[in-house]
């Protein structure tokens, strides 16, 4: 009788992993190449479930500040997640910095988005282009705090046209900061729409173009600076690891991840703003992976915290 209970109860697992993961297949429009794939894509899926199932379990008993959640990365293991990473960190030249003040005031919280100069949440889809949403971030921030307009730019444009960069195999958001002013700007998202695949360059200087005068990077490593140049100028472009399987299913409250490298950076983001959270000051941290991702595409990054995910390592912003 014990050895059927014992049977009885794996079977329903079982069951509930098969439905759960017939249901994830169907929201996100997954569709596997053959058989091995399909029964690889589910054991990945069933110990993610597994790994956010304990996660939360000891974030209920206060042992985290954030939680997971199932999300279209949910059939991926934590190697292919690692692997999917492709944030380019090799820079031409040298950096350029502005000392930070030691006297500017600035306030307990800032969300950029409440001032209207931050697009909607994009996604990058099966492209490694990071680097250039990180990019079009910060830029149509400055462009929109300097003339009130806020312009939605093209991804797509730096993705083909930018030969600094590598398209969907990766980038560097100063390197993009770059090619810009030379190539004397960029094409909106409306006239340059997003595709997700590299393709030859079509930029049409006869259509509107927006460009920068210049861009700056933050004094490394400085999350004072990255929260006083966030606080005084605007979005600023971020470089963060996002390697781990916690970032791949988060979902939300103030993510710390103590074995987080603050020099492997292998994804570009955008933060938009600062705060606290129960007492936990973070960064608000728009990312490229659509609403579906987090918490409505944002994740709120420890900030204070011995610059984690390495926040501040690799930081830069536009001059409109």
């Amino acid at each position: 009788m014990k050895v059927f209970a014992l049977l009885f109860c794996v079977a329903v697992a079982s069951a509930t992993v098969s439905d759960e993961f017939h249901a994830f297949k169907l929201q996100h429009g997954k569709v596997y190449k053959n058989e091995v794939e399909h029964a690889h894509r589910m054991r990945a899926f069933s110990e993610n479930l597994d790994k956010i199932a304990k996660h939360n379990k000891e974030a209920a008993e206060g042992k985290h500040t954030y939680t997971l959640g199932v999300n279209k990365f949910a059939d991926l293991t934590e190697e292919e997640w690692r692997e999917s990473l492709t944030l380019n960190v090799v820079k031409e030249g040298k950096p350029k910095h502005f000392m930070k003040s030691n006297v500017v005031a600035i306030p307990d919280a800032v969300d950029w988005r409440d001032e209207g100069i931050v697009t909607p949440v994009k996604d990058q889809a099966q492209c490694g282009s990071c680097w250039a949403f990180s990019t079009t971030g910060s830029m149509e921030g400055a462009l929109a705090k300097a003339s009130g307009e806020l312009v939605s730019l093209s991804e797509q444009n730096l993705v083909d046209c930018d030969n600094v960069d590598a398209g969907c195999n990766g980038g560097l958001m100063e390197n993009a900061f770059a090619w810009i002013i030379k190539n004397g700007g960029i094409n909106t998202e409306d006239d340059y729409p997003y595709e997700g695949r590299d393709r030859t360059c079509r930029f049409d200087e006869d259509k509107p173009t927006y460009t920068i005068s210049d861009f700056v990077e933050i004094n490394e490593k400085d999350e004072d600076d990255l929260t006083e140049k966030l606080a005084t100028v605007g979005p600023v472009s971020v470089a963060i690891d996002a390697g781990k399987f916690s970032f791949q299913l988060y979902h939300e409250g103030v993510y710390y991840e103590p074995s987080c490298s603050s020099t492997r950076l292998n994804h570009g983001v955008t933060a938009v703003g600062y705060g606290t959270l129960d007492g936990d000051d973070f960064y608000h941290v728009k990312n490229s992976w659509g609403t579906g991702w987090g918490d409505g595409g944002y994740i709120k990054m420890a900030r204070g915290r011995s610059n984690n995910c390495g926040i501040s390592t690799d930081a830069s912003y536009p001059i409109a």
